[in-house]
C-alpha cells in the first residue's frame, strides 16, 4: 500500500516564529519547501498584517543516506588512476580524497534544503553591514542579527529607519557602566594595563578630577599619587611633574614593603591613586613580579585596566585575558578621540563581562577624561541614524558633552 506526502502551510510574524509552528506541529519530519513573505487579515483590503508563510510536506518514511552515483564514480575514477600510475604519490592521492570529502560535505541536496530555508529581510542585511563597519565583532554581530529574525516583525523591519534607533537601544543594553562601591577612607585606585595606552596621563586626569572635585559634587577630595613605573624613561619624572602641578604628593613604590609602608602614611587621604608598570601583555615575567607587588593592597581596592579605543578586537580579548590575574573590575577607554569605530571596545567588554568606568578623549589634564556613559558610546556609531531623544528615554542624558 503506497503512501502520500501530507502538504502544511504555516504562518508567524517572524521566520522564527514560523519555523517553531512547524517544527512543534509536524515534528523533524517537516521538510521546508518554499518561505515567503505574506498577508493576513484586515477587512475588505485594509489592515493586513505582513506574515512569514512557510510551505512544506510531511516525510512518511525516514530519510536514508544513500550513497551519491557520481561520487562513488569519483571514487573508482581515483582508484584506477592509482592502479595505473603507480607513481603517483600517496600525497596526491590524500589530497584527491579530502576534495571528494569536502564534496560530500556540500552535496546539492543539502544545498538546496539550507537554501530553502535561509530567506532574510533586506534590512537584516543593511544592519550587519553597519555593524560590521563599525567594527563589532562576528560574535556580537550574530547576536544582534539572531533577535532581530526572533523578535521582530517583518513591519518592523521594514521601518529601516527607526530600526537603526530599535538596534542602538539593544547594543546599549549590551553595555554595562560600572558602579563604584562605597569605599573604605582611602579608596585605593589602582590603574594596570598595557605600554601606550595612556595610564599615566590617566591616573593625573583622575587626580585632578578628584583634586578639583569635578564630577565629584564640587567637593575636593584629598589625593596622593604611588607609581611603580620605574623602568620606562621619564615616566616618574612626568607623573611627578603633574603632581607638583596639581599640587598632590607623588611617591615611588619599588617593593611590596614600600607600597605598604606608603599605604601606612597616606592611611588619612580620601584616593590613593597608583599607577603601574606599563609593559606588554605578554611580558609575563614582568607582570608577575608586579601581581605580586601589588598583593600588598588587600581586597578593598579598586583595580581598572586601561585600553585603547584603537586597538585591533583579537588584541583586546588578549590583553583582557592576560590581564585577568590582576582582578580589575571595570576598563577604562583611552583614546576615544581617536577613532569613530566602537564596536570592537563594546564587542570585547561585552564578551568578557566586563563594565566600563571612563572614557578619555585627549591629552588635556584634567578636562579630557568623563565618566562612562551608554549614550555617548551610542552616539559614536558611525552611519546610524538615532533618535537621541529615545536613547536619552533609555540611557539618560550627558551631563558634559
Amino acid at each position: 500500500m503506497g503512501s502520500k506526502n501530507e502538504f502544511f502551510i504555516e504562518q508567524g510574524s517572524t521566520y522564527r516564529e514560523a519555523v517553531d509552528r512547524v517544527q512543534s506541529r509536524y515534528g523533524s519530519r517537516a521538510k521546508i519547501v518554499t518561505t515567503r513573505q505574506a498577508k493576513t487579515g484586515g477587512f475588505l483590503g485594509m489592515f493586513q498584517k505582513d506574515v512569514v508563510e512557510i510551505q512544506g510536506y510531511i516525510a512518511n518514511e525516514p530519510i536514508t543516506k544513500r550513497p551519491n552515483p557520481d561520487l562513488e564514480e569519483e571514487k573508482r575514477r581515483i582508484l584506477e588512476a592509482a592502479k595505473r600510475d603507480n607513481q603517483q604519490s600517496m600525497e596526491e592521492l590524500l589530497k584527491e580524497f579530502r576534495e571528494l570529502k569536502q564534496s560530500l560535505a556540500r552535496s546539492p541536496g543539502e544545498s538546496q534544503s539550507q537554501t530553502s530555508t535561509q530567506v532574510e529581510h533586506p534590512s537584516i542585511g543593511k544592519i550587519r553591514e553597519l555593524l560590521m563597519a563599525n567594527e563589532f565583532s562576528p560574535t556580537f554581530t550574530r547576536e544582534i542579527t539572531t533577535r532581530m529574525r526572533r523578535d521582530l516583525s517583518v513591519e518592523t523591519l521594514d521601518q529601516f529607519e527607526s530600526l537603526q534607533t530599535t538596534i542602538a537601544l539593544w547594543i546599549g543594553e549590551m553595555v554595562s557602566v560600572h558602579t563604584p562601591r562605597q569605599p573604605e577612607r582611602p579608596n585605593i585606585f589602582v590603574l594596570v594595563g598595557p605600554t601606550g595606552v595612556g595610564k599615566t596621563t590617566t591616573i593625573a586626569k583622575l587626580a585632578a578630577m578628584y583634586r578639583l572635585g569635578i564630577h565629584t559634587r564640587g567637593k575636593s577630595q584629598d589625593v596622593r599619587i604611588l607609581t611603580i613605573d620605574n623602568y620606562r624613561i621619564g615616566a616618574r619624572q612626568q607623573i611627578e611633574t603633574y603632581g607638583e602641578i596639581m599640587e598632590i604628593p607623588v611617591s615611588a613604590v619599588e617593593s611590596p614593603g614600600d607600597l605598604r609602608k606608603y599605604l601606612d602614611i597616606y592611611h588619612d587621604a580620601d584616593i590613593i591613586f597608583i599607577d603601574t608598570i606599563g609593559k606588554s601583555p605578554k611580558d609575563y615575567e614582568t607582570l608577575g613580579k608586579m601581581r605580586s607587588l601589588l598583593q600588598g593592597i588587600g581586597t578593598t581596592a579598586e583595580v581598572h585596566l586601561a585600553m585603547s579605543a584603537t586597538t585591533k578586537y583579537s588584541d583586546m580579548l588578549e590583553i583582557s585575558q592576560q590581564f585577568e590575574p590582576f582582578g580589575y573590575q571595570s576598563v577604562i577607554i583611552t583614546k576615544m578621540d581617536e577613532t569613530n569605530r566602537v564596536g570592537s571596545i563594546i564587542s570585547a567588554l561585552w564578551e568578557k563581562h566586563k563594565t566600563v568606568s571612563y572614557v578619555t578623549t585627549g591629552q588635556n589634564v584634567p578636562h579630557d577624561i568623563q565618566g562612562a556613559h551608554v549614550l555617548r558610546l551610542l552616539l559614536s556609531l558611525d552611519g546610524f541614524k538615532l533618535d537621541r531623544t529615545v536613547l536619552e528615554d533609555s540611557f539618560g542624558i550627558l551631563e558634559t558633552e
